[in-house]
Order: C-alpha cells, then structure tokens, then sequence
C-alpha cells in the first residue's frame, strides 16, 4: 500500500489518501461514506487500532463504488506526515560516509534530532539565509515511520512497529553544525527535512535492508549507494530507540545517509539559491526539492 498526504486546492489542509492505478482515494471521505470513522491526517490514522483492516474496507469500497476516488493529475502531494512527536536521527550510519568525515565507524547508534518544523513536502523550497550559513549540504535517507507505540522492543519485533517507509533528505548546515560541535541548529533550520512523497508499507518492499540510495543535484548523481551497508538496520535503530524513549505513531527515524555528502567532497559541492536537489530509494520514490535563499 501507497499512502500520502494531498490537497486538492490551494490552501486546503492535507488529507490521506492511498494511491493505486485508478487515481487516489481520499480516505476520509470514502470512509465517511462506508460507515468507517477515520481521521484527516495519516499521522493519526497510523494511531487508530487495526488501521490497515480498516483502510483496506474503505479502499475496496471506494473502488467499487467511485466515492472519494481522485484523479492524481488535478491533486498537489504534501510530506506523508505532518506535526510528528518526534524526528530522530541517526549520524554516521554507513562506514564510508563516517570515513569521508574522519570519524570512526560508531560502536552504538549516534541520535541526534530535528525539530518536526523543519520537515517539508515533495517540490516544496528549501530556504535559508546566507548570512546565516554558507554550507548547505544535502543527504539521502531512507525514513522509517513508527506504527504503534513502542517502548524496550526487542530487535526481533522492532520491525512489527512500523508502519512503512519514505524518503528524506537530512539537510543540513555544516558550518552551524561544526561551529557548534553538536547537531541540532545546523539540522533543524525551518524546511530542512524533506520527507516523501509517498508512505510504502512493508509488503510492498521486498527486502528493506537491499535498496538502492541515491542523491542528485541538478541532475548529476552524487550519493549513490545501498542500503545493504547500513551498520545499524531499521530494527536495531527501532530497538535502540525504544529502549531510551518511547516512540510514537508518526514518529520518524531518519536512518543515515551514506558516502557522497557534498561538505567532505574534494572540490566540495555545496548547495546554493535555484539548486535543485532529489534524492531517491529503490522502490520506495523520489523526492525533489528546490533551493532558495531567503
């Protein structure tokens, strides 16, 4: 299943939707229809008990009878989740991106946080001041999207707690994050954490820990990569998590990114006003966002 969030007109709130051959359907509108009570949002959806059952009832229902089915063409996407509880990061993930940075590969997972302000949909701008910081850097990531609420999992069942996966880029400001010798300031900038376009729900992958990552900017291919070289998989970093603090439906775990970044390349390639910058996950989509100063 292929979840987002979507309007269909200009200053409309974001509504959830699943897509499929025949256009989306726009859930809380057929499940009105079907006698089914589902939230706006997909962030709460992904909070309601046996969410999956029920969505498949409204989009059978919406399918046979047309209620609530949109055409994608006349629709504008948005970021798959809004107003998350949390936004946690890892760093350093994949050994060559620690080796191009001179850091060693990490025993445990190194957390670090954005703020859910920063986060922005498919298309939208990347914006910052260039008084404020002149090394804007991009990072390919794949994101795991909590499901249900979990506290001390085991890794075992970590992978029972999420919903789907997404792509973001971890964008960031190397001369904040450096200058300040921790991370949250240069990661969490208003509009640096791109997140989409769509929620891919496990089915529908066929092995997570094998998918090719990828980061182009303006058209030239500069991270390119595969999952399978990540030091922690998605269930360590669940169960990781989990132990420290609870984790939430909507929660994101952005899950590193790998060797290729621009900041540690030699020249460096740093992200400038009109760039534009799409970063990708075999099987799970692409996500382009432009740059703009402020």
């Amino acid at each position: 299943m292929r979840l987002g969030q979507f309007t269909a007109e200009s200053g409309d709130d974001p509504w959830a939707g699943i897509e499929n051959e025949d256009g989306v359907v726009r859930l809380g509108e057929a499940a009105e229809a079907a006698g089914v009570s589902f939230p706006v949002e997909l962030r709460e959806i992904l909070g309601e008990w046996r969410w999956r059952e029920k969505a498949d009832l409204v989009l059978e229902y919406a399918l046979e009878t047309g209620t609530g089915l949109y055409d994608r063409d006349g629709l504008t996407q948005c970021e798959p989740i809004t107003d998350p509880q949390k936004v946690v990061c890892v760093g350093l993930n994949y050994a060559d991106h620690a080796d191009e940075g001179g850091f060693d590969a990490p025993d445990e997972p190194v957390l670090f946080s954005k703020f859910p302000q920063s986060i922005v949909g498919p298309d939208e701008p990347v914006e910052w001041d260039p008084e404020l910081t002149e090394a804007v850097d991009y990072e390919a990531e794949l994101v795991a999207v909590i499901g249900e609420q979990a506290r001390n999992v085991s890794e075992e069942e970590a992978l029972d707690y999420v919903a789907g996966y997404t792509v973001g880029n971890d964008v960031s400001a190397r001369d904040l994050q450096m200058a300040d010798e921790q991370w949250v300031r240069g990661k969490s900038l208003d509009t640096f954490a791109p997140l989409g376009p769509d929620l891919v729900t496990p089915e529908e992958i066929d092995d997570i820990g094998d998918l090719d990552i990828w980061a182009e900017v303006d058209g030239e291919r500069l991270q390119d990569a595969n999952t399978q070289y990540l030091i922690f998989d998605i269930a360590e970093l669940v169960s990781f998590c989990s132990r420290a603090f609870t984790l939430k439906p909507g929660d994101l775990i952005y899950t590193g990114t790998p060797d290729g970044v621009g900041y540690f390349r030699e020249p460096q390639v740093l992200l400038d006003d009109g760039d534009t910058v799409t970063v990708g996950v075999e099987g799970i989509g692409e996500l382009t966002n432009t740059c703009r100063h402020t």
